[in-house]
């Protein structure tokens, strides 16, 4: 079987801004985070985001759009030795769409990619950084890590959280927080 890192989009690979990121001139790809995924890529786990985006069904942007900037952020990956292996999206809104099995805190994208590519889900976790981000990965049996928005990967961490039998669900900066 293989492990997974599995990503949240907006906040963690790339800066979050407004509400919804529209245009391939405004997607920023948060290029500090490469370094401590492609050292986890070396070691095996297929990198796989998992993003919301539900600015596709209110007509904000279109799933061509949403390509160019997945094809962006892939290249970026490439350039520095690591690959990811599938962007997961859900284009749905609960207002616009009504309820769906894939939007995030429901588990349907991690699922279909367990499936996919024979995940164990005991061996693999999820980054995010919204509560939701956890909720989806626990749901599929995966651990999941929330940070900060924009805030950098720890690898210690993650490890961490890999090496563990309990979901982690605190970031390096929250619990730094704690403790100050």
């Amino acid at each position: 079987m293989n492990k997974a890192i599995f990503l949240d989009r907006d906040g963690v690979l790339n800066h979050e801004i407004h509400d919804y990121i529209t245009k391939l001139e405004d997607f920023e790809v948060l290029e500090y985070q490469i370094p401590p995924l492609k050292k986890l890529f070396d070691e095996g786990y297929l990198l796989i985001v998992i993003t919301n985006q539900g600015g596709i069904a209110q007509k904000r942007y279109t799933e061509e759009t949403l390509a160019e900037m997945h094809k962006a952020l892939a290249q970026k990956f490439k350039d520095q030795g690591a690959l990811i292996t599938h962007a997961y999206y859900c284009p749905h809104h609960p207002t616009v769409s009504g309820d769906c099995e894939c939007r995030k805190p429901k588990s349907g994208m991690l699922l279909e990619a367990i499936a996919k590519y024979n995940i164990d889900p005991a061996l693999s976790v999820m980054i995010g950084d919204k509560p939701r981000d956890v909720e989806a990965a626990n749901g599929a049996g995966v651990k999941g890590i929330e940070i900060l928005p924009d805030e950098q990967i720890d690898y210690n961490l993650v490890k961490k959280a890999l090496a563990g039998n309990e979901f982690q669900t605190l970031s390096a900066g929250i619990l730094d927080r704690a403790n100050g």
